[in-house]
């Protein structure tokens, strides 16, 4: 299981276009990937229903993970949305 631990940057936080831009990365992989506020509940990162439930704001921290084949790449490009300003 790979895991990254990202602070969202975003104005919005992961709402509106930065978490529709993160589902669509998550659910082009053929793999489980789940995102959390940290130390909260994961949920499915393929979800934009569950995405947006989080309700994760500028300044706060998510765990992503991903197991299987290509988790690596996929997280570090999970990451690199969460975390864009």
């Amino acid at each position: 299981m790979a895991e990254r631990k990202v602070t969202v940057e975003a104005e919005v936080g992961l709402h509106a276009r930065p978490a529709a831009t993160f589902v669509q990365a998550a659910a082009k992989a053929d793999i489980d990937v789940t995102v959390a506020k940290q130390g909260g509940q994961p949920v499915n990162a393929k979800s934009i229903l569950m995405v947006m439930g989080l309700d994760v704001r500028q300044g706060e921290t998510i765990v992503i993970r991903a197991e299987g084949e290509g988790a690596e790449e996929l997280l570090d490009e999970l990451a690199a949305i969460a975390s864009a300003p």
